[in-house]
């Protein structure tokens, strides 16, 4: 038999999710990096600086989404959903993990400001979870939307050595544009443009502060 988790049993795992996420080196990974068998010399300061720079955006990108994920399991009403919800923010550690071991081989740092965007993010996935399944679902394919239209963007900012990164963002791209996808067939409302562009400018606000800090 399934066992059915009451919502203290669901905050507690909650809990438990956020501290692997946010304390350094807790991300283990399931599937293998997809740069572990590749070699690339990690170029000048200044590349070195920049592919850091995007790899730490992607990381805090990831923390987002493991609050949202997180968030909207917990007030999700359908359990399909929070099944659902719970599969993808497992699917997401891979790239947290993924992410953190690029940076330390890079020679920087995850963002102080991770704890700061993990509570925001977990108190916009919950309150979605808590108006509809249906909303939270289409919030997850409209996040989804701007992650890669980002890692897109990074592919094509990053140095051309760097194969290692390259393949990092490479394989996120292709599992979030699969989450995209799988939450709109699971019942998610398309959101209008605007919302869109507000949820854009918001993700612009959150690259401009992690890219240093």
């Amino acid at each position: 038999m399934t066992r059915q988790y009451s919502l203290l049993d669901r905050a507690v795992m909650s809990a438990d999710r956020s501290l692997k996420t946010l304390v350094k080196g807790s991300a283990s990974a399931k599937r293998s990096n997809p740069s572990q068998a590749l070699n690339t010399d990690n170029g000048e300061d200044q590349q070195r600086r920049h592919a850091a720079g995007l790899m730490r955006i992607n990381h805090t990108g990831e923390v987002c989404a493991q609050a949202l994920y997180q968030g909207q399991a917990l007030t999700a009403k359908n359990a399909e959903v929070k099944v659902a919800m719970e599969q993808a923010a497992n699917e997401e550690i891979d790239h947290l993990a993924w992410c953190e071991e690029r940076l330390q081989e890079l020679g920087s740092h995850t963002s102080h400001l991770n704890p700061l965007f993990y509570v925001a993010s977990f108190a916009i996935g919950a309150t979605a979870g808590a108006i509809s399944d249906r909303i939270s679902l289409g919030f997850v394919a409209a996040t989804e939307d701007q992650v890669c239209e980002h890692l897109r963007e990074h592919l094509e900012t990053l140095p051309e050595d760097d194969v290692k990164s390259r393949a990092i963002i490479s394989q996120m791209l292709e599992d979030e544009a699969a989450h995209a996808t799988m939450a709109i067939a699971a019942g998610g409302q398309v959101f209008p443009k605007p919302i869109k562009k507000v949820m854009s400018l918001m993700a612009k606000v959150m690259t401009g502060s992690t890219y240093y800090v």
